[in-house]
């Protein structure tokens, strides 16, 4: 897939406008795909002024004239925020916008505009006030692919984690695993490793609910009587899926060489152990799309919004990963 990605504004009082600035100073070093975000090119602007970086703003028409500015400014296609941004300070009338950004950056992607879409974080809890009815980014996303199944996958260069259940209550996530539901998500797992990861053979680390993998039933039967059977079906499917395994020790430095990517159970599980490995190059990515889409794996951070100090790590990783992706998927299609 040619042309720019395409980057989303994010929750505007939060760190995506610094990250995005400090990502395209980094360009050259980094040796970026040229990209461009959906933002207000003068609160660019005077994000930029405030923090001291030396970042020209250029408001484009179109995702098409991104390539020409990028080496020169920060391609910004213009979106107007209804009410004042405030670094720190959330306001629930600017959701919309934010909602509006992530639309029309699908629409982009899906129209072949853009080659990828990566998307700074967003605060959820501001979306709800503004009656945002989904858990987060990768259900809307999904929602927006037409009922597409989404699946997280997280991405650090030590681990790549794949959770079975994302957004709910652990109590909802425990009530909503099944052996059909896990499979699938293997499924589309392996999928990605071959096509958007290269790797021909993909190998899944399965993990198993309980402690100890539910010691042989003593610790609980969904081991034996739900995972058990999910890495069977896998495995039909000439998956090289094995376990389940006991989630306190696959994810050592000699047990990560053996798996690809490890499926977890549920969220915690999988992104406690590659958060604590590689916070700052972590990179959320949405499986089951038909578009690529990566993000950053942190939030908004709010409390140091506008002070400089937010690291661009994750995002960069984000915008690199999501063109590695794009252009493994443009060799295949010739």
């Amino acid at each position: 897939m040619t042309g720019p990605l395409a980057l989303t504004a994010g929750e505007p009082a939060g760190i995506g406008g610094e990250i995005t600035l400090k990502a395209w100073l980094a360009r050259e070093r980094a040796r970026l795909r040229p990209f461009f975000t959906l933002d207000d090119p003068a609160r660019l602007a005077r994000l930029a002024e405030k923090l001291g970086l030396a970042v020209p703003i250029a408001a484009i028409a179109r995702p098409a004239d991104a390539a020409a500015r990028f080496a020169a400014a920060l391609p910004v296609l213009p979106l107007a925020f209804p009410a004042p941004v405030m670094p720190g300070r959330l306001d629930a009338k600017n959701a919309p916008a934010v909602i509006a950004a992530i639309e029309a950056a699908v629409r982009l992607v899906a129209a072949h505009e853009a080659a990828a879409l990566v998307t700074n974080p967003i605060q959820k809890e501001t979306l709800y006030e503004a009656g945002f009815a989904y858990p987060g980014h990768t259900e809307y996303l999904g929602a927006l692919a037409q009922g597409a199944r989404p699946v997280m996958m997280l991405v650090s260069p030590e681990l790549r984690v794949v959770p079975v259940t994302i957004h709910v209550a652990l109590r909802e996530a425990l009530a909503a695993l099944d052996t059909s539901g896990i499979a699938a998500v293997g499924r589309i797992a392996a999928d990605a490793l071959r096509r958007d990861f290269g790797i021909a053979k993909p190998r899944l680390a399965v993990a198993g609910l309980n402690p100890h993998a539910g010691e042989g039933g003593a610790m609980g039967r969904e081991e034996i009587d739900m995972i058990a059977p999910a890495v069977r079906l896998l495995c039909a499917d000439g998956i090289d899926a094995f376990g389940p395994l006991a989630p306190d020790t696959m994810f050592h430095a000699a047990a990560r060489r053996r798996y690809d990517a490890a499926l977890c159970m549920y969220h915690d599980q999988a992104l406690i152990p590659l958060k604590t490995l590689d916070f700052e190059r972590g990179v959320n990515v949405t499986l089951g799309l038909p578009f690529i889409r990566t993000s950053p794996d942190h939030g908004t951070a709010t409390d140091i919004a506008g002070k400089g100090v937010a690291s661009e790590a994750s995002l960069i990783a984000a915008l690199q990963l999501a063109a590695e992706m794009s252009e493994r998927r443009q060799a295949v299609r010739g």
